[in-house]
């Protein structure tokens, strides 16, 4: 039987069978780093901070201590050569694929030109966080996808996504309804490029 749309993890949070903090934990925190690379942004989050049984894909990656999670258009996104027609095609709704990154180390010594804010959430609020990027994998009911290409990087992997790309539903859309699931005062109408997330990022960042 198929399940519906949204993942297993998300359905063992709601059910109460993946360990919720207590009351008095609510307010640890949580750094996670939104990159931006000028068009593109993604998500890092460390592995040691991921709830038992969440993202399994990550286990793909063994030596990996961090993951960054970008979401965009399967023809454009993965392509090393983009065309035009890739351009043109990737503005009307397409079907998504999730890249992973597996970083074992920091990820300023792996992109030093890339830019990345630090963002601090509570207990609750990574987990909320957790369940959206786990989500994002079209599973179609399996317990795990397998990755349907090689990543942009020797150490990065693609994967079926859920979801439409589109020119209002860009892989900056993507991260700022990531962050709105979490709970973070982000607008989502509106953004599309990089620049219209991280205007509103950088106002939450924690300091250097």
């Amino acid at each position: 039987m198929r399940l519906p749309r949204g993942s297993i993890f998300g359905i063992l949070i709601a059910a109460g069978l993946i360990f919720r903090p207590a009351a008095a934990e609510v307010t640890a925190a949580r750094i996670v780093v939104v990159t931006n690379n000028g068009w593109h942004t993604g998500i890092v989050v460390a592995r040691a901070d991921l709830p038992r049984g969440a993202l399994p894909e990550t286990r793909d990656f063994p030596a990996a201590i961090y993951f960054e999670f970008g979401w965009g258009d399967r023809e454009y996104y993965p392509a090393p050569r983009k065309t035009l027609g890739m351009t043109l095609g990737a503005a009307l709704p397409s079907p998504a694929v999730m890249h992973v990154i597996g970083l074992d180390r920091l990820p300023a010594t792996m992109f030093p030109g890339v830019e990345r804010i630090r963002l601090s959430l509570t207990e609750n609020q990574f987990v909320r966080l957790v369940a959206y990027l786990d989500g994002g994998f079209d599973r179609r009911g399996a317990a795990r996808v397998h990755p349907s290409g090689h990543g942009l990087y020797t150490f990065s992997l693609f994967y079926p996504a859920t979801g439409s790309f589109h020119l209002f539903n860009t892989c900056n859309t993507w991260v700022a309804r990531a962050l709105v699931a979490a709970g973070l005062p982000i607008r989502v109408s509106g953004v599309q490029s990089a620049e219209d997330l991280m205007i509103q990022v950088r106002r939450l960042a924690l300091p250097p």
